[in-house]
């Protein structure tokens, strides 16, 4: 088995981002996508996507089994907010591991939630997600969405095998539909699915990443 890529690899950092502008796009406004309110913000952030990126979820949508549905929890992140998860969950790992230096702390908090400066979150490109019935009940994938390492027992891992069948065989469906509409998994995080960000471009081996920090409101010269 491959060693899983964490997203605080020189490697990650180091790919070239070219950024094609794409604007954010509300998913709320699509009737066809349901978009949860556990990660409701003042601005409606956790509901916006890159515009293709959108487009794409709506395609793995169209390939998931009949009577299962995508539940969009979060999309693109402040910067701001980023690092306030990423300082937190570190300063968690500094008193679980006090002779932790600070690379050992940042590669076990990417296991987790990003580093700032590569955050796929930020870019607008990645989406947290778990499914649903038709009438949006949530079905079972094994652990809560942004269920940390420690408390899941290392359940929140994409391939993990201490979650149930049933579990096991949802995450497939997910995987399936998602991969066939081009994203990329984090495979620490079952939920966490991205495309155009930094890390989909050193997966997939594209020249360039399409995306790179983003915002809500234009920026002015």
């Amino acid at each position: 088995m491959t060693d899983i890529i964490l997203l605080s690899d020189p490697r990650v950092a180091a790919t070239h981002v070219t950024d094609n502008g794409e604007p954010l796009v509300d998913a709320r406004e699509f009737a066809a996508l349901r978009v949860d309110t556990r990660k409701t913000d003042h601005d409606g952030s956790y509901a916006h996507l890159r515009a293709d990126v959108l487009r794409r979820l709506l395609l793995a949508q169209e390939a998931l089994p009949a009577g299962i549905r995508l539940l969009m929890v979060e999309g693109f992140r402040p910067p701001a907010l980023q690092r306030r998860y990423f300082d937190e969950y570190a300063a968690t790992l500094r008193t679980a591991h006090p002779d932790a230096g600070p690379d050992r702390i940042r590669e076990l908090a990417s296991a987790y939630i990003s580093p700032p400066e590569v955050a796929p979150h930020v870019s607008g490109g990645a989406v947290d997600l778990t499914l649903c019935t038709e009438d949006g009940a949530e079905l079972s994938l094994g652990t809560e969405v942004n269920a940390t390492p420690e408390e899941s027992e290392g359940g929140c891992r994409t391939a993990a095998l201490n979650v149930g069948s049933r579990a096991r065989a949802n995450r497939a469906a997910m995987g399936r539909a998602m991969a066939a509409a081009g994203f990329v998994n984090y495979p620490t995080e079952w939920w966490h699915w991205s495309y155009g960000d930094r890390y989909w471009a050193l997966l997939t081996q594209a020249p360039a990443a399409k995306y790179g920090p983003a915002s809500l409101r234009p920026t002015t010269a």
